[in-house]
């Protein structure tokens, strides 16, 4: 089964808690016990663990990516604009996908764990697909 969660960003660079929105696919699902992996199928977004229980940390993460990461016009590759030059490398660096274990009907997280959805170049209409293997 292949769903997506739908999501509209604000301008620039955002951090999105998207735990509520897989959880709610997975209890839908049926599946008691198996996988369920979730795909940013965009090159300036990207996806991860951490935890969203101080508002700070999505800052502090923002913050220090932007630092690694600056925005910049002398990136090689300006296809598309020098922002977003900025913005695939830090998708690069986080990544597109993660895996979760469901177990019990519902995602085996840890209790600090959310599962974040990084925008890098916002405002846009993003997706991100969820993939539910399992019995």
């Amino acid at each position: 089964m292949l769903t997506t969660i739908d999501l509209t960003t604000p301008d620039g660079e955002s951090l999105l808690d998207i735990t509520a929105q897989a959880r709610e696919i997975v209890r839908g699902s049926g599946v008691d016990e198996g996988i369920c992996v979730l795909v940013v199928p965009h090159t300036t977004a990207a996806i991860t663990l951490n935890s969203a229980l101080d508002p700070a940390t999505a800052a502090d993460i923002i913050g220090d990516l932007q630092r690694l990461v600056p925005k910049r016009v002398d990136f090689a590759h300006q296809y598309d604009t020098p922002a977003d030059a900025a913005g695939h490398i830090k998708a690069a660096l986080i990544g597109h996908s993660v895996t979760l274990t469901i177990t019990r009907g519902d995602l085996a997280l840890g209790g600090s764990q959310s599962i974040l959805f990084y925008e890098f170049d916002g405002p846009r209409r993003r997706q991100v697909q969820v993939k539910i293997i399992g019995g």
